[in-house]
């Protein structure tokens, strides 16, 4: 079935949509390339001319400008023939206003400067492209035509067939059934194998223009770290809320009502001494309990254990309070940074609660390695599975999280099969 299927795709490809927009795109590109660069070469030749008068910063300046235009032209027009997703430059942002700063702004970006070098490289391939498509497009639905027009060159051209070789009144004619049979196959394998040429040729077009025309590194980068910045501030907001709430619910709410049954209890010392006595009684379980709550509350925040033992103890007392029987094992050549551990010690304890919450697991187990620079932590039980990262569940939150840390979030849990939870974040000793 699979070389069926590849067959398919390769008798239909000179008929595929795909095929003849990147062939437009190739086709297209040869004029566009030769406007692009003759008027980017003029432009920086003649403002390089004139850098030794103040008129030439003004012009390389447009000239870098017009290379932006250029590029946004070619930016649309690989997401409209290619399909290709290529993200937009970071816009040119001037310090100050005024038109002085603004040039200076464009002369200094590395972006600008990256769209002008384009149209420099492109239109050489751009040509080579062009040619190379044209020549296949053309050479292969001629000759696999062939059979249907070769009796007009008889009847309006004189002589018997398409000429191939002459030399000192000899010929050789494509006119014989073999010659003729033979030219519409070579059509046939060169028609067949141009969307593949052509497919290949804009492939190098799309790296061109990923890589000159898009985002650079660096712009990725500061995205990046500016939406990871905004899930580790709305994770540090969403932490602070719950201690809020832990607190005025809980050890607040305990502590308030110890207060008052103390207040009863000194009234009541000199009239009702038993009563009083039953009272204060009563309030020291009150404050056993409220020192529980904050016990396990800073336990929350950051676990004694992690920091005095490491995280082969502290995982070792989150298992013991799981739901389930959970087997533990760490091998760390040595320990890593205490905000690693950190990350790991809430990773872990945040996905073995949803083992005793969600998983109807009988057995779990924790794992924790070093490989190379990162630090890996895998969670397995072997409960009903069918967890999903994507669904918007906690596992989207935690793994929202890691990449914030430049960690990740795999998991495989097929439908009754059990789930493996495996968290990687970076090492850092």
């Amino acid at each position: 079935m699979a070389h069926g299927n590849g067959v398919w795709r390769v008798v239909r490809g000179p008929f595929a949509g795909r095929t003849w927009r990147e062939f437009g795109y190739l086709i297209t590109g040869f004029p566009l390339g030769l406007l692009y660069f003759g008027l980017t070469v003029a432009g920086l030749a003649i403002g390089a001319g004139l850098l030794v008068t103040f008129l030439g910063v003004p012009l390389l300046a447009g000239v870098l400008a017009m290379g932006r235009g250029f590029g946004r032209v070619e930016r649309a027009r690989v997401r409209g023939l290619l399909g290709g997703r290529v993200g937009e430059p970071a816009p040119i942002r001037a310090r100050k206003p005024g038109a002085f700063p603004a040039m200076g702004a464009v002369l200094k970006s590395g972006s600008a400067w990256r769209h002008v070098l384009y149209p420099v490289l492109h239109f050489p391939w751009a040509v080579f492209g062009f040619t190379l498509a044209l020549v296949f497009w053309v050479c292969g639905w001629a000759l696999l035509l062939y059979p249907l027009y070769f009796w007009a060159f008889p009847a309006f051209a004189d002589q018997p067939g398409l000429i191939v070789f002459q030399n000192d009144g000899y010929a050789f004619y494509l006119d014989s059934p073999a010659a003729i049979a033979a030219t519409a196959a070579a059509g046939l394998a060169l028609t067949l194998a141009t969307p593949w040429v052509i497919r290949a040729l804009t492939t190098v077009d799309r790296v061109l223009v990923t890589s000159l025309l898009g985002p650079s590194r660096l712009d990725s980068r500061v995205s990046e770290l500016e939406s990871d910045r905004g899930a580790v501030v709305d994770t540090a907001a969403a932490d602070l809320r719950r201690i809020e709430r832990d607190l005025h619910d809980g050890a607040q709410a305990r502590l308030v009502a110890l207060a008052m049954d103390l207040g009863l209890a000194k009234e009541k010392l000199a009239e009702d001494p038993r009563s009083a006595a039953r009272m204060v009684d009563e309030a020291h379980g009150e404050v056993k309990t409220a020192l529980r709550e904050l016990r396990d509350l800073a336990r929350g925040i950051h676990p004694a254990v992690l920091t005095d033992r490491g995280l082969d103890a502290a995982l070792s007392s989150v298992a013991s309070r799981c739901a389930v029987p959970v087997k533990v094992a760490v091998e760390l050549p040595e320990r890593p940074s205490a905000s690693v551990e950190g990350i790991a010690y809430f990773t872990v304890s945040e996905l073995l609660q949803n083992v005793s919450k969600h998983a109807r697991a009988r057995t779990a187990s924790v794992d924790v390695w070093r490989s190379g620079d990162r630090l890996l932590l895998q969670v397995t039980d072997d409960g009903r599975g069918g967890a999903d990262a994507r669904a918007g569940t906690g596992l989207a939150g935690l793994a929202g999280r890691l990449d914030a840390v430049d960690g990740a979030l795999a998991v495989d849990s097929p439908a009754g099969g059990g789930t493996t939870v495996t968290a990687e974040v970076p090492w850092r000793a």
